[in-house]
């Protein structure tokens, strides 16, 4: 948990102080990548703002290095990527990990026992880039190290993500008021973004030229709402499937509870009246028993914990009927405004922003998520959204059912470079799209954004 108002106000300090820097460092910079040896400048590094930095010169800074020197924690990626991916290894470097002041500790990482954990990565062959991640779910900060981390590290940008400020199922303990939690999300995205590039300008002896925002699932939501919030830092970014929050209309808590109300009864009707589209019946069974209740449970905890009382987190599987059931949770009726308005989007993206999303998304219905979005956003502002068939929200489901989904991680990596080309060149990505399913090729590594 933070002060917000006085975060942003040390938050607007070194962004200004970041701004003289750059005037200072333009004069003196070596062209990007020919900042010296490996690990070159490592003792210059001092992360604005941390309260503790550890500081590593690797020979890999790549899942295939860091699983084994520790400097990752595998359990935080498993399940995010498909079988059979093919990632790069072998990117020489600096990793910088630490934490910001925080007063909460549910992250356990390198026994810290302390919130707001970062990691930073600066490798030797450097592209003049950044890429700024905040993590899925309520994973710690090396939720993305598979999926974002390596590859954007192989083409040479620099990497930073955090775990949020808060971790694990029962996040909604942090915070004075309900929406606190969620809040602090996107105040700690916008800070390692900031201190990031801090950092790059040590390391390189320069700002980074580009920085991106990029993100899975929560992380999405995290990219669009930085890119309609904080757009200053950025130049664009790569939204894998957000997650929609609003004050009005759909959001995680409208379509949740019928999924719990009308399954359990097999009625496959009302699951299609909630958004869940027909295709994606084989899905069910796994996301009532893995994801829909207690997603449900504790993010209605945290935005409207008076619903069941002194309960935490509410009864889980509890019926129909049941007093304060989550499965009857009526956010229309609740109206916990006060609460959303902390964390709700608007569609008013200030750079350019790409979205993916499976059309067989079970957790997030794309029908009242992705699809909601884009209408918010609108043809008037910088944006793409590219919907993938049989698409799912979590690529590790793919190894079990690779006849009737497809992964969405190279559907991210073509979107990425869509992005550059978009920002670096002026070349425009293909049209917004529903991608069809290719009739052969590689799946698990090739993506085409061209229908």
């Amino acid at each position: 948990m933070t002060n917000t108002d006085s975060a942003a106000r040390r938050l607007a300090a070194l962004a200004s102080g970041l701004a003289v820097a750059a005037t200072v460092l333009t004069a003196v910079a070596p062209p990007a990548g020919a900042a010296g040896g490996h690990c070159d400048r490592q003792g210059r590094i001092a992360v604005p703002g941390a309260d503790k930095q550890v500081v590593a010169c690797l020979d890999d800074l790549t899942t295939a290095g860091t699983a084994n020197s520790g400097h990752t924690d595998p359990a935080d990626w498993s399940g995010l990527h498909p079988a059979g991916a093919v990632n790069p290894t072998g990117v020489p470097g600096i990793q910088i990990d630490g934490y910001f002041p925080d007063t909460s500790t549910t992250n356990t990482n390198h026994g810290w026992n302390h919130d707001s954990q970062f990691v930073l990565r600066l490798p030797d062959k450097w592209n003049g880039g950044l890429v700024v991640a905040g993590t899925p779910g309520n994973r710690e900060q090396y939720a993305n190290d598979f999926t974002i981390s390596d590859w954007a590290l192989a083409k040479g940008y620099a990497y930073a993500a955090t775990d949020k400020g808060n971790t694990g199922i029962a996040f909604y303990k942090d915070g004075r008021e309900p929406g606190d939690a969620i809040a602090e999300w996107n105040h700690r995205v916008t800070q390692v973004a900031v201190a990031a590039k801090a950092v790059v300008a040590q390391r390189y002896g320069r700002l980074p030229k580009r920085t991106y925002a990029a993100g899975i699932s929560n992380g999405g939501y995290l990219v669009r709402w930085q890119l309609e919030n904080r757009a200053w830092l950025y130049d664009g970014g790569i939204d894998w499937e957000g997650t929609l929050w609003k004050v009005e209309g759909d959001n995680l808590l409208t379509f949740l509870p019928p999924a719990l109300r009308a399954y359990p009864k097999g009625d496959a009707q009302a699951m299609y009246d909630a958004g869940y589209a027909k295709g994606s019946e084989f899905l069910w069974p796994f996301h009532h028993q893995v994801y829909w209740d207690l997603t449900q449970r504790i993010y209605r905890e945290e935005i409207d914990p008076d619903f069941d009382g002194a309960t935490e987190a509410g009864t889980p599987y509890c019926a129909s009927g049941t007093p304060a059931c989550d499965a009857d949770y009526d956010y229309a009726a609740r109206k916990p405004y006060r609460a959303m308005r902390k964390i709700a989007l608007t569609g008013r993206i200030g750079k350019p922003l790409i979205t993916i999303q499976g059309t067989l998304d079970t957790l997030l219905p794309i029908s009242r998520s992705g699809d909601v979005y884009a209408e918010m956003v609108g043809d008037r502002r910088p944006f793409r959204y590219y919907r993938v068939t049989d698409g799912t929200h979590t690529d590790g489901l793919y190894a079990a059912y690779p006849d009737k989904l497809r992964p969405l991680l190279p559907c991210f990596r073509s979107a990425f470079e869509a992005m550059e080309g978009w920002v670096e060149r002026r070349q425009s990505p293909p049209p917004s799209a529903t991608l069809p399913r290719p009739a052969g090729g590689d799946l698990v590594n090739e993506c085409q954004l061209a229908v």
